[in-house]
């Protein structure tokens, strides 16, 4: 038995196809070649993909060091995994991404079998995200945000590799898996997905400002409902979102106010007061320090009109 900080690996005879590819791609060393050099696809591209059914009690590791990123999410089961020196529990509904030149070991554990989503991968944007690699980290399906649905979007890039390997094919295959790979490294800017990068409290507040969009908000309102004192809730949305209540508020506001100059034809000044804003100024000053340009000229950029600031309608 191997024994590192309270977590082991058991010492098991590997049987017989313990490890079966229910379904795998992997991208043509020629193909991976040509994403390299094409301006679309080279900051993000997929090198080879799998659905991996893993026996109880089984070691499946990759004993060379990987010469690409690999991120595995797991759907079903738990075990161990091993990255580096370090070993870690996993479970369901758990992910990690293990960077280039590292080595992993994984002992599934009572579960038969195992499910893993693996993707292999490298770019020069990856070198970017590769703060956020190696975690094991928790992933807590949605309701509420389309993104949990995850594996409908591995079967989006199953269906299309069984496509052919042709360049417009594949364009679209690399920017789906983007957006893929973002559903991960990002979620917790995006849903309650991440369950230990978030705080119930701030989504409260946000879930609060989001249904209340037509009233003026008091801090102390948004506390109370999080269950903070305003000081506090003031800290922690700040660090949680790189915004004050007030402001986030505001962009929820200004966003909303977009919506309704593509989308409607209500006027300007009634729009700002669906949105709480009692002054037709305030409601043209705040929309401008949030989007560059006056409420009208906004509704008229499509009609490549002067962009001339205006506060009034």
């Amino acid at each position: 038995m191997i024994k590192m900080e309270n977590i082991t690996f058991f010492d098991l005879p590997i049987p017989i196809i313990m490890i079966i590819k229910r379904r795998y791609f992997k991208i043509p060393s020629y193909i991976v070649a040509e994403q390299q050099q094409n301006p679309l696809t080279k900051d993000l591209y997929l090198c080879e993909l799998a659905e991996i059914l893993v026996r109880r009690e089984t070691f499946w590791s990759e004993d060379m060091k990987l010469d690409n990123h690999l991120l595995i999410y797991c759907t079903k089961g738990e075990g161990i995994i091993q990255i580096a020196n370090d070993l870690v529990p996993f479970s369901q509904n758990q992910y990690c991404i293990i960077p280039e030149g590292f080595a992993f070991k994984i002992q599934t554990g009572n579960t038969d079998p195992s499910v893993f989503y693996t993707c292999k991968f490298n770019g020069e944007k990856s070198k970017i995200m590769e703060t956020d690699f190696t975690v094991v980290r928790d992933l807590i399906p949605s309701t509420n945000n389309l993104v949990a649905n995850r594996i409908m979007l591995f079967d989006e890039l199953f269906n299309n590799l069984n496509k052919g390997f042709y360049n417009a094919n594949f364009k679209y295959i690399n920017l789906a898996f983007g957006h893929l790979l973002a559903t991960f490294i990002y979620a917790s800017r995006t849903s309650d997905d991440l369950m230990e990068e978030q705080n119930p409290g701030i989504m409260q507040a946000i879930q609060f400002m989001e249904q209340n969009m037509e009233k003026k908000l008091r801090l102390k309102e948004i506390a109370d409902e999080a269950g903070y004192s305003p000081s506090y809730l003031t800290t922690m949305f700040q660090k949680k979102t790189g915004y004050s209540p007030a402001s986030y508020f505001s962009h929820l506001k200004i966003t909303r106010a977009c919506e309704y100059l593509d989308f409607s034809r209500l006027k300007i000044k009634e729009i700002g007061f669906r949105l709480g804003y009692s002054d037709p100024y305030y409601f043209s000053k705040d929309f401008i320090k949030r989007m560059g340009m006056s409420p009208k000229n906004y509704r008229n950029r499509l009609l490549q009109k002067p962009a001339v600031i205006q506060n009034d309608d």
